[in-house]
């Protein structure tokens, strides 16, 4: 997925979030949550290290986005800024002769424009006529009406593909660790994806990588992860709200818009240099993307009614499809 390393410039799931949601499927697992007793010991393992380790991990979630200032105010900065007006005129000609041959490459396409395939194929149906096949994985389904407004389709449209992409990141972090597991080729504290939070809850420290005494921000309460998270994420998130042109004080420009900057930082092994393979890479971005987002609907709902994880659950089914299925799970 050519443009997949994006993710940098998305939003970060809330950390309350998760926690409610681990709470949740620790109650409908029937999981005994710590009592209010153990949760005011548990209090002293929100920060339960020493003022030296709290502070190590907030300059270090700090880190990325004083550099980035730094280095724009900088002497440095201004240098970069110079040799970028050198040459952004003929970054900016290069990017437009390459819109053009991406609009064209669009209309020869099969998966854009009024010929694309649609949602129900075959069958006749009266599709939206806002709909036009512009945009990658227009597949002519909108039943709530949610497009009708430009703006309001070019903004969903943002927010599909961020989330397609951490929905991406996240399958591969929740499976991966599992997998290793399994194997046996690395021993994590807790493989489950939905039992970390859990255990952080419970003031746990787990190993980043399994690596023994590699914490980060692992020996650490859920309160100061998510200072951390916020922190990390401040310098993405603005410069998703500036735009594209928020790194050009670092002599950086990217020739491509908000959801595909392109470029040698969200392109480096230059797989859009192909106008034609690069927009059916976006269609199977997106493609991918939604997949991966209804699976995790799918790891939501095998930790609720089996509290195991989607690895563990998938050996268990074809060992014995017949026993291990949904349906025996739902009987």
């Amino acid at each position: 997925m050519a443009q997949a390393v994006a993710f940098s410039s998305s939003s970060f799931s809330s950390s309350s979030a998760f926690i409610h949601g681990t709470l949740t499927i620790s109650h409908a697992l029937k999981v005994k949550p710590p009592n209010f007793r153990r949760l005011n010991k548990s209090w002293s393992s929100v920060c339960k290290a020493s003022w030296q380790e709290l502070a190590g991990v907030l300059v270090f979630s700090a880190i990325p986005f004083t550099a980035v200032k730094a280095i724009a105010n900088s002497p440095l900065g201004e240098s970069l800024q110079r040799r970028l007006e050198e040459r952004k005129k003929l970054a900016i000609e290069n990017s437009s002769r390459f819109r053009a041959l991406a609009e064209n490459a669009r209309k020869e396409s099969l998966w854009y424009g009024e010929e694309r395939p649609r949602w129900l194929g075959p069958i006749p149906y009266d599709y939206p006529a806002y709909l036009t096949g512009e945009l990658p994985g227009d597949y002519g389904f909108d039943v709530a009406g949610l497009a009708k407004d430009p703006m309001a389709f070019q903004k969903y449209f943002n927010f599909e593909i961020l989330h397609a992409r951490w929905a991406m990141l996240a399958a591969l972090g929740a499976l991966v660790p599992e997998m290793l597991d399994l194997l046996g080729a690395f021993h994590f504290v807790e493989p489950v994806w939905w039992r970390v939070g859990y255990s952080k809850l419970k003031g746990d420290t787990l190993d980043y990588l399994g690596i023994p005494g590699l914490h980060l921000a692992g020996s650490q309460g859920v309160i100061v992860i998510a200072i951390c998270q916020a922190l990390l994420m401040v310098g993405p998130e603005y410069a998703r709200y500036c735009g594209i042109e928020a790194l050009e004080p670092l002599g950086i420009y990217l020739p491509g818009d908000i959801n595909y900057p392109g470029g040698g930082v969200f392109d480096p092994l230059n797989l859009s240099k192909d106008p034609v393979a690069f927009e059916e890479l976006k269609v199977k971005e997106i493609k991918n993307g939604r997949l991966a987002m209804v699976a995790w609907l799918g790891f939501y709902s095998q930790a609720a009614l089996t509290g195991k994880g989607p690895v563990e659950n998938l050996v268990e089914h074809i060992s014995d499809p017949l026993r291990n299925n949904v349906f025996s799970l739902l009987n």
